[in-house]
């Protein structure tokens, strides 16, 4: 039943449910790990208040280069929670533009903090709004805190999309905190991600507003992971329905077959044909399914008996060329037309009735004659036997 899944077309339609299936899995498969890796972020966010802060050199690799930055540490490290003391230096702070928190444009104030070992990291130490003369004007920046300091917070990665930076108002301004872009401006080496500020020995100043941490939406990637593999059922699921529909199908020469031996060429059905009879007519006719092929031809016609039918066709021709039929008609017609006639001219009505008067009277002469005849002959026959 199924022996046509081994034909060429056939083979080319399993391939293809099969290699599209195979590239959905691995969709879906990708899909899990980003929800893998965002939920794994989110926890991060979620226990930073509640767990210890580690120290900034144990999870970043240390920079070497004077005017480079670090190596990248990897989306697994984002938002980890760390502590790291040194001094700020204010002669390189950073203003970033064109932030927003909570709806309001202003700047996030970021400050070199050098360690002990001479390297440094980038510290974001809060959000402050532009001032009145636009998001362009020099803002109002709380200064940073002399001597040493010690800082908790949460590693934020590089951003990506790097613009140019330029010095304004004294500090060196930029849209984005591309680390690779703004290491070069610094004279020590510093660390490939920077920190988002929460906690800072001695305080941060009232002024700074801190930087909210948005979580990522990890349920989006496993619906979409859900979505590919079900889409990987359904394409191995069409090519099995069409598959059965194909071997199971309604109205197809096939079904008309053996079940057993869909195959005319098969030995089995061999086994089962007629054998010949020695006329060629009849063995092709019961080849091609038996019967009488005139009377099989008759019933594709929608008809009965040929014979019967030339029968019904000659006797309604008849009928409808009857003289009988015909003269009746005619006599019928000339009566109408005459009362028509009649009803028309009144003197034609008299002169009528005088004719059919004469010929009634006509009709009793002849009546009297042939009686008087009949009683002469009658007299003259006695006559004759006395």
């Amino acid at each position: 039943m199924y022996r046509f899944l081994l034909s060429p077309r056939w083979l080319a339609a399993a391939a293809l449910a099969v290699a599209a299936a195979l590239v959905m899995v691995m969709l879906g498969n990708w899909q899990l790990r980003r929800y893998e890796e965002r939920s794994a972020t989110n926890d991060r966010i979620d226990a930073a208040d509640s767990i210890a802060a580690v120290p900034l050199a144990s999870v970043l690799s240390r920079p070497t280069a004077p005017g480079t930055a670090g190596a990248y540490p990897g989306k697994e490290l984002a938002w980890t929670k760390v502590t790291v003391s040194g001094q700020y230096d204010p002669s390189r702070e950073i203003q970033a533009r064109g932030r927003t928190v909570n709806g309001d444009v202003g700047f996030e104030i970021v400050t070199p903090l050098v360690l002990a070992d001479g390297t440094a990291v980038l510290i974001d130490r809060g959000w402050v709004p532009a001032p009145p003369g636009g998001a362009l004007a020099a803002p109002v920046v709380p200064p940073a805190p002399t001597g040493p300091v010690t800082v908790v917070g949460q590693i934020h990665l590089s951003e990506s999309r790097p613009v140019a930076v330029e010095r304004r108002d004294g500090r060196l301004d930029t849209r984005r905190i591309s680390l690779p872009r703004l290491a070069p401006e610094m004279p020590y080496p510093v660390y490939g991600a920077y920190v988002l500020l929460t906690e800072q020995t001695p305080a941060s100043d009232a002024a700074f507003v801190r930087i909210p941490i948005d979580h990522e939406d990890a349920w989006q990637n496993g619906g979409y992971a859900v979505q590919w593999w079900l889409f990987a059922l359904m394409a191995l699921a069409a090519y099995v329905y069409y598959a059965r529909k194909e071997a199971h199908g309604t109205g197809e020469p096939a079904r008309e077959r053996s079940p057993a031996h869909p195959d005319p060429d098969h030995p089995a059905a061999a086994d089962r044909r007629p054998a010949p009879t020695g006329d060629r007519v009849e063995d092709t006719d019961r080849r091609r399914g038996g019967g009488d092929r005139v009377e099989e031809a008759d019933r594709r016609r929608g008809g009965g008996d040929r014979v019967e039918d030339a029968d019904r066709k000659r006797a309604a021709a008849r009928e409808r060329i009857e003289p009988g039929d015909r003269v009746d008609e005619a006599d019928r017609r000339a009566a109408a037309r005459e009362a028509a006639r009649q009803r028309a001219d009144p003197g034609d009505r008299l002169e009528e009735a005088d004719r059919k008067r004469a010929a009634a009277a006509a009709t009793q002469g002849d009546r009297v004659s042939d009686a008087d005849r009949a009683r002469e002959a009658a007299s003259q026959a006695r006559s004759a036997q006395d």
